[in-house]
């Protein structure tokens, strides 16, 4: 019979070749005026050294020297930009290497949505990550923890759950409005609070500290034993526990 795989264990074995990704985009509704969603920045996180690479809309108009105001008008030749230097990183660090992702696994918003854009925009092909060294954070805690381990939408709600809502966190909504906005430098943020939270959770995973909606009561003990009135009342409850054994 074959071994079951714990991925966890695998990922934190290969921490030197595993990256964080996430990415923020238009609307994936139908009033874009093209067909796909335009990419707004990217977010690249390497296990091992911390390191952060990110590509933004606001960072390559800035390169391109395209004014905030001018943005709209050439987003074609700034996305361009900011796919490229996407690619660039890709082509220096895909061989081998792991990505753990938050529900990037389709066409409308995944991987695929990135090469689809990078396609649209240049007619070159971005560098395709094997599905094999692809790894869905959300369904690997699903795997672990079972199917509700945290309210929907569960990567906010494991936030709070962790720590509390990160100030740079956007929920898809707000990320909707901050694009028409153009508010870029808030995007980029955002995306970027959530792959530093996926290396978290993987920390917290490995260290069994990372609370879910189904362990709730065990940490909830936890505290309650931590909490100074109890171990006061329990030292109590030892000491008269042990006079009575002396007195009989």
């Amino acid at each position: 019979m074959q071994k079951k795989i714990n991925l966890f264990n695998k990922i934190f074995e290969n921490r030197h070749k595993t990256f964080f990704i996430h990415y923020s985009c238009q609307s994936l509704s139908d009033e874009n005026e093209g067909y796909s969603p335009r990419i707004t920045s990217i977010a690249v996180l390497h296990f091992d050294s911390s390191q952060m690479d990110s590509f933004s809309i606001h960072l390559s108009a800035e390169e391109l020297r395209i004014p905030r105001e001018s943005i709209t008008a050439q987003y074609d030749a700034v996305e361009s930009n900011m796919l490229s230097k996407y690619v660039k990183f890709l082509q220096s660090n895909i061989d081998g290497s792991y990505w753990v992702h938050w529900n990037m696994t389709n066409i409308n918003y995944g991987f695929e949505a990135l090469e689809h854009r990078y396609k649209v925009l240049t007619k070159n092909d971005m560098p395709h990550i094997p599905e094999m060294n692809r790894f869905n954070l959300s369904t690997l805690l699903k795997k672990k923890y079972g199917s509700k381990y945290a309210e929907d939408p569960k990567l906010l709600n494991l936030m709070i759950l962790n720590g509390g809502k990160d100030r740079n966190f956007l929920s898809g909504e707000e990320e909707v409005r901050a694009y028409k906005a153009n508010e870029f430098v808030k995007l980029h943020n955002s995306t970027m609070c959530k792959v530093y939270f996926f290396r978290s959770v993987f920390n917290k995973v490995g260290k069994n500290k990372l609370r879910t909606k189904t362990n709730q009561l065990r940490y909830r003990v936890n505290e309650l034993y931590q909490n100074p009135i109890v171990q006061i009342l329990g030292i109590i409850g030892i000491l008269c526990a042990l006079i009575e054994l002396i007195a009989s």
